[in-house]
């Protein structure tokens, strides 16, 4: 026995980050669904993910994600509320102002994802990348 899990890669460890905040969400019980889309989990896992790799600090995040809410308040909640779409939000504005993000290079991603044709599959759920399971994790 060497000691090192043999799972022990930065892949699965970013996983298990992923997989014990995911668990430990409200609402993310075995019944109960703490994401409504595919997208939602993603946009978590990103701001997980960028946090762990030091591109923000949590509290940025945090304020970015209160000043988000903060304008849709006080615009009367004219779009619909989407909880993720503030935190999509609040990562876009942190990761634009630290330099890691940038609009003309984020426009011309969304283009090209936008101009892909529909067969292409990218309008589908891909779980892939986060597998979370509550019931295996908890018991870890």
């Amino acid at each position: 026995m060497s000691g090192v899990r043999e799972d022990a890669t930065e892949l699965g460890d970013a996983r298990r980050r992923v997989e014990d905040l995911v668990c430990n969400l409200p609402g993310a019980g075995p019944d109960e669904r703490s994401f409504e889309q595919p997208w939602e989990l993603r946009a978590f896992a990103m701001a997980v993910a960028a946090y762990h790799e030091g591109n923000y600090a949590w509290s940025e995040f945090q304020l970015s994600l209160v000043e988000s809410i903060r304008r849709w308040e006080a615009e009367n909640g004219t779009e619909p509320w989407s909880y993720y779409e503030h935190w999509l939000t609040a990562l876009e504005t942190v990761l634009a102002a630290n330099g890691t993000l940038s609009g003309p290079v984020l426009d011309e991603r969304a283009h090209a994802v936008l101009s892909t044709p529909r067969n292409a599959n990218h309008h589908h759920a891909h779980r892939e990348p986060v597998a979370v399971d509550p019931a295996v994790s908890s018991s870890r």
